[in-house]
């Protein structure tokens, strides 16, 4: 939706604040470079106009007294139950304007009744403090910068170093990109900046959790529960004022979500020797959609590459985001939101060797969880461990690798998701990653999940009636990417991923530490 920035510091001009808020211009190009200032705190925002394309609900976006400033990030899907729930009475038609009216009337306890991707800030103008958060499940980015008496909050990186000059690297933050590409716990590549964590609020100078991943023992749902609670999960990511898309690739994931959703535009991407536009037009048949095939080569791969790690100041998690990127430009000429599959395979256990492992499994082997998982040619067992830390109270192997799959390992896909399609100023929408899906999930017996060794069991069961048998039947394959295809050969490695690996810290230009 937008593009965010809240700087609490000393000794600087409005102008170099408006410069760090305008590298985000993509993140909100319909609306950009709004500032408020009090004394030295500023907040700034960059929108892009989704929900009430009306000015009256540009940002920041001040309380009816004049109190409260809030800059957002994001949606909330149920705003009207909510507005209607607690008499609030609405002069725009935004959700915006029932955020700042929620958190007025309840204080931190809105969070629990908010179901939307979010990340926002909202400063009180008498008190001088902040109250900042973000989505339980870590949707929209948030990054910030507490050191040396400054307090920044962020849409993205860039923004925060332009302000700070922080450049400083993350020994452990490289480490766990060269293993596991990408990051955990927080970390960024640099030492200072870090991911505001999922499910949390800053207040009174201390972050603390709303909400967490929890093991509840439960039964699983009937099959017209799960099915309504997909079709609502949809529903709710339909809510735009502007034109909604979808990616689809052909797999089971993207193809309920187009054919649920009924929208009018289908996209997919592939090069000539490596995709699946056979199946996404399949697919794509079956759900009446004008469907899209964006082709790419490899010289356009890498060049765009090189762009685009400059111009985001961070590595690029795997080659995908590159291909997500190339296909959301594509997709702005039709459509400002595009709803996409992330969350089915951490949900639905589509990672079958590692699921499968971990279920047969009686004691959990970290250095067999490192041959499944880990990426880089050095398997350094410390950073695994570090990353799984949050997850080693779960006294089961297959409820420590659940959780980290629907949780730390889902960040790094919806971080890359986010980075490649705001990068092109169109918002992506997750159906499979709502928070009432995860918690009436949590818990339910594996054999549910995968029934005679059949992945994703539940969707093709109970989608069966609106699937083509062919994409239910088909054995899933990765994002067509092939590394030896892209990366040029003076890029050293000993292997694909290795080589993926040195060439963005290159060109970041960052060595070794």
């Amino acid at each position: 939706m937008c593009g965010l920035l809240f700087a609490k510091l000393n000794n600087i001009q409005k102008s170099d604040f408006l410069a760090s808020l305008m590298l985000m211009e993509h993140r909100g190009p319909d609306v950009s470079g709004k500032i408020y200032q009090d004394n030295n705190v500023y907040l700034g925002h960059n929108r892009l106009s989704i929900i009430d394309i009306n000015p009256r609900s540009n940002q920041p976006f001040s309380s009816e007294d004049g109190r409260y400033i809030l800059i957002y990030n994001g949606e909330i899907y149920n705003y009207l139950e909510l507005a209607n729930k607690y008499g609030i009475q609405l002069k725009t038609s935004s959700d915006t304007e029932l955020l700042i009216k929620l958190y007025i009337k309840l204080g931190i306890k809105c969070l629990d009744q908010l179901n939307g991707i979010f990340a926002f800030v909202i400063y009180d103008t008498i008190e001088k403090n902040i109250f900042a958060a973000r989505d339980r499940l870590g949707v929209k980015p948030l990054y910030y910068y507490d050191h040396d008496e400054t307090l920044i909050f962020s849409s993205e990186i860039s923004s925060i170093i332009k302000l700070t000059s922080e450049t400083k690297i993350d020994p452990v933050a490289l480490k766990q990109y060269r293993l596991l590409r990408t990051f955990f716990n927080g970390r960024t590549i640099y030492k200072n900046i870090k991911m505001f964590p999922a499910g949390s609020f800053y207040k009174d100078n201390r972050i603390n959790s709303y909400w967490k991943f929890q093991k509840i023992e439960q039964a699983a749902p009937t099959d017209e529960e799960l099915r309504y609670l997909i079709e609502d999960s949809v529903r709710c990511r339909l809510v735009s004022d502007v034109p909604v898309g979808s990616y689809l690739s052909g797999g089971i994931d993207s193809t309920i979500i187009a054919k649920l959703s009924g929208t009018e535009h289908t996209w997919t991407i592939g090069s000539k020797t490596n995709n699946e536009f056979d199946y996404a037009a399949l697919a794509a048949k079956s759900c009446s959609s004008q469907h899209h095939e964006v082709e790419y080569n490899a010289e356009e791969f890498y060049e765009t590459a090189k762009k685009l790690i400059k111009l985001r100041m961070e590595p690029f998690s795997v080659p995908n985001e590159v291909l997500i990127y190339l296909m959301t430009k594509k997709v702005k000429q039709k459509n400002t939101v595009i709803l996409s599959g992330e969350g089915a395979d951490e949900l639905f256990f589509g990672y079958d060797r590692i699921f499968r492992w971990a279920n047969e499994t009686k004691t959990f082997n970290i250095e067999k969880f490192a041959d499944l998982y880990a990426y880089g040619s050095v398997k350094d067992l410390e950073i695994i461990e570090d990353a799984l830390e949050p997850f080693m109270h779960f006294s089961e192997p297959i409820s420590i690798v659940a959780a980290f799959f629907q949780t730390a390992h889902l960040h790094g896909l919806l971080r890359r998701l986010d980075n490649s399609t705001m990068l092109c100023s169109v918002e992506a929408r997750e159906p499979f990653v709502d928070y009432r899906l995860i918690e009436r999930m949590a818990g339910v017996p594996f054999n549910y999940r995968m029934k005679d060794g059949i992945v994703k069991a539940p969707l093709k069961r109970i989608f069966k009636d609106i699937i083509p048998k062919e994409i239910i039947e088909r054995k899933k394959v990765g994002f067509p990417v092939k590394l030896e295809e892209v990366i040029p050969p003076f890029i050293k490695g000993d292997t694909p991923m290795d080589r993926w690996f040195n060439f963005n810290l290159q060109v970041l230009g960052i060595d070794e530490v």
